[in-house]
């Protein structure tokens, strides 16, 4: 008798436990499958920040994929923008998590990412995007912002473990209105076949720098694991805040868009 109970007393306690795993794990349906179903094209991510549901994590979901974004924080909010509405960044360390950038870093040899931002003169060092790895700067890839509205600075940050790059326009007064509170058009162009990366404002080439006998961008990708909008891949540092302005139509391309095209996407609010 007493070992029909021993056997019935831990049959009763695995089922417990089980049941209290069960209850700690979202169902199945919360977790969206590693590798998209994606269009043709060289377009590989695009947020439009506009789609329709009842909530953010789904009105800020990824285009091409349908995966949403996880967990927004409440001080993010839904704002007019340039084409429908559009992200507002809330807190200094608060930012839209996506479980990746679709098979960008895949294919990215040749790249652009374009998007829409909308930002008051600011102090304070700014990330409108990143995509998180595990090394020393948390990201694969980043776009920073600084400097003030008469003389910003803009940085965009490619590692591809060994090797990075910085590609830097410090202290540039032709970058000026970026900071007036107005919409404008951004697009950060990496051509493989020149190693360089020309930064676009409102449809104008502004310069482009250099990344000396380069050529095609070669991430990590076993080291990639996240991609983020509006934050740093290291919100616990102090300096990194968070985008606490706007942005729309953030686009993420596997080509080096042509000056036609970006001036397409600034004209036709893309």
């Amino acid at each position: 008798m007493k070992s029909i109970l021993k056997i019935l007393s831990i049959s009763c306690l695995s089922l417990i436990l089980t049941n209290c795993q069960d209850m700690e794990r979202p169902e199945l349906g919360e977790y969206p499958k590693d590798q998209a179903n994606l269009p043709a094209g060289n377009l590989r991510f695009f947020v439009p920040f506009d789609k329709s549901g009842t909530d953010l994590k789904n009105k800020f979901a990824e285009e091409l994929s349908g995966y949403p974004c996880f967990a927004p924080d409440n001080t993010i909010t839904q704002v007019d923008g340039i084409a429908g509405k559009a992200f507002k960044g809330g807190g200094s360390q608060v930012f839209l998590k996506y479980l990746n950038s679709n098979d960008f870093a895949n294919k990215a040899g040749s790249f652009t990412v374009a998007f829409w931002e909308k930002n008051g003169d600011s102090s304070n060092t700014e990330f409108a995007f990143s995509m998180t790895s595990d090394n020393w700067a948390k990201a694969s890839m980043f776009a920073l912002f600084e400097g003030t509205a008469a003389i910003p600075t803009i940085k965009f940050f490619v590692d591809e473990q060994p090797g990075d790059k910085w590609f830097e326009w410090p202290s540039d007064s032709s970058l000026t209105g970026i900071y007036d509170n107005q919409w404008h058009h951004l697009a950060f162009v990496y051509d493989a076949t020149t190693s360089g990366m020309t930064l676009y404002i409102d449809g104008v080439a502004k310069s482009t720098k250099t990344w000396a006998g380069h050529g095609a961008v070669k991430f990590n990708t076993s080291k990639i694991n996240g991609f983020r909008i509006g934050g740093s891949g290291n919100p616990s540092e102090g300096w990194m805040k968070s985008w606490s302005g706007s942005l729309d139509q953030f686009r993420m391309y596997v080509s080096a868009l042509t000056p036609a095209e970006v001036n397409d996407l600034y004209i036709n609010k893309k």
